[in-house]
């Protein structure tokens, strides 16, 4: 029997409910194709919430990110998606990063990151190029924290340069990007059910001790 797998997507757009965004409909994407490996999924768009700045878990008086961060805890699978600005992830992204430094401080009783065996994937649009360096971007941050990250795990989608178009506005999705999110999803759930089957080992002793 396959095990069930969950996955929550952080889609980390400027623009809040309801107003329509390309990030959002690419982690939408992204979560739909995980379905079919048996994953069920979440979506919660950041700039929804009241995040603080900080690098705590719990930054207090009305912090946002303790919910957030009970999700990640309970997933198995995290998707970042990003719009890109000046080539770079949104200002909402990074604030994600910021708060899932706090995780390099919380271990297990054998000296794993909290976030050890989970997998992150990353979704980038936008319409210019920068996709690959926002990735890089997010892939060593969440790597640091304790993510693994699978072959092939971000999908983008940058339009042609010096035009307005957005990845919402396409009549259709372009079969390059379907066919990317379906590998991501695939990679994605393969890898997690490995390693919720076999976890990494904990701390390792110093061999000259």
């Amino acid at each position: 029997m396959t095990t069930p797998l969950r996955a929550l997507a952080l889609v980390c757009s400027l623009k809040p409910s309801p107003a329509d965004s390309s990030s959002s409909l690419m982690a939408g994407q992204v979560l739909d194709a995980l379905t079919g490996h048996g994953v069920t999924g979440e979506l919660v768009r950041v700039v929804d919430v009241d995040v603080k700045p900080g690098v705590d878990k719990d930054m207090g008086d009305g912090d946002g990110w303790p919910a957030i961060r009970e999700k990640v805890l309970a997933a198995d699978i995290l998707v970042i998606a990003t719009p890109t600005w000046l080539g770079q992830a949104s200002s909402v992204c990074m604030r994600v990063l910021e708060r899932l430094d706090a995780e390099l401080s919380e271990k297990d009783d054998q000296g794993r990151p909290s976030v050890s065996g989970k997998v992150a994937v990353a979704a980038v649009v936008g319409n210019e190029d920068g996709a690959h360096h926002v990735s890089s971007q997010l892939f060593q941050a969440l790597n640091d924290v304790g993510f693994s990250i699978p072959a092939q795990g971000s999908t983008y989608w940058n339009g042609e340069a010096m035009h307005g178009t957005d990845y919402l506005d396409l009549d259709e999705t372009p079969e390059a990007t379907a066919g990317t999110n379906r590998t991501v999803a695939a990679n994605a759930a393969h890898l997690a059910r490995l390693l919720k089957g076999a976890s990494y080992p904990g701390e390792v002793a110093d061999a000259g001790a």
